[in-house]
């Protein structure tokens, strides 16, 4: 491939998060469906949504996406429901009984792989798939956690515990997941985000060889890349921010940033680690014998977040802490971007 200008001229196609990446509740997210239909139709990009959620179908999610001008049809997405009910598939007899803690986007899911939806445990499932409802109430749960307290194999959709809304945080599949696990003290499998397989059977769907994945959350989004071997776009439109960045471990960390998606369109900031020192587009980032990123040397804007973030990441491979200065040059530099964005 030719020298590129333009982070997109890199890849072949975009496995685009949507809860933080592309809208927040109902509300688009600046500058992320023109961008979207940029790659698409001046940059011939393939797209694929991966979503966490599992409380929609990919045509509802489809329809969702064709009202904030996007072209997409139920094909260009991949959800949690959709991989969590064909794992189950994997292990479970054709018309196998399972029993839903979740909505009706799940029992479609169990459907289109040759399952039977139950919702009660007292219908004789053989298995539990638990997915995000709204609606969900204690009943659910409770058929949930005598089911998977008799033993019956459970299959969580995904375990993030917040999700973004209009209104700010709000409980996310992981806490609903956490009820069960704390009422019956078992885990289940888990088949969205962090783990690889949504990531790779987007990539088989786009026929993509050369992905980036794009999306705002560590633990889930850039885990799920590194675990499918995909280079990662971090876009601080949603859940994680310098905190997070601060701690993320080697397997979360993104390899590229942007304040929103027109990151994509413009040239990559990247960071040149040498001895004790992190540069990005002439901006610096001085880390000490101690482990201690201090000293930004006025960095700003995203090549600033860039920086600070792998000044911060440089501490911790030295077994160091990062200190509070260096956390707190990171928050302001986030809430600058997204002041300009």
């Amino acid at each position: 491939m030719a020298a590129a200008t333009l982070l997109i001229e890199q890849f072949d196609g975009l496995v685009l998060d949507l809860d933080g990446t592309v809208y927040v509740g109902d509300q688009a997210i600046p500058h992320a469906a023109e961008v979207i239909n940029d790659c698409q139709s001046n940059y011939g990009r393939k797209i694929c949504y991966a979503t966490n959620n599992a409380s929609r179908t990919p045509e509802q999610v489809a329809a969702n996406l064709r009202e904030f001008g996007l072209e997409v049809q139920a094909n260009d997405v991949v959800t949690s429901a959709q991989v969590a009910c064909a794992l189950l598939a994997q292990r479970l007899p054709a018309g196998a009984k399972v029993l839903v803690v979740g909505g009706d986007a799940l029992a479609e899911a169990l459907a289109a792989e040759g399952l039977s939806a139950v919702w009660s445990s007292e219908d004789d499932p053989v298995a539990v798939v638990q997915g995000f409802n709204p609606d969900i109430g204690w009943q659910n749960l409770a058929f949930g956690a005598a089911a998977v307290e008799r033993g019956l194999p459970w299959m969580a959709t995904n375990r993030d515990l917040s999700i973004p809304t209009k209104w700010g945080i709000a409980p996310g599949n992981g806490t609903l997941v956490n009820a069960i696990s704390a009422a019956t003290g078992k885990q289940p499998d888990v088949a969205g985000k962090p783990e690889a397989a949504i990531m790779l059977q987007a990539a088989r769907l786009m026929g993509s060889t050369t992905p980036l994945a794009v999306g705002d959350r560590l633990d889930t989004d850039f885990a799920a890349a590194h675990a499918a071997g995909m280079e990662s776009l971090m876009v601080l439109t949603g859940v994680s921010g310098a905190k997070d960045l601060c701690s993320a471990p080697v397997n979360q960390r993104p390899h590229y940033f942007g304040g929103d998606m027109r990151a994509l369109l413009a040239e990559p900031s990247a960071a040149v680690v040498d001895g004790n020192s992190v540069s990005c587009n002439g901006w610096s980032v001085e880390v000490d014998r101690n482990g201690t990123a201090i000293d930004s040397r006025g960095a700003r804007g995203i090549d600033g977040v860039t920086a600070v973030a792998n000044g911060a990441w440089l501490s911790l491979g030295m077994n160091a802490r990062v200190d509070q200065a260096a956390l707190t040059e990171l928050s302001l530099l986030i809430d600058a971007v997204k002041s300009e964005n």
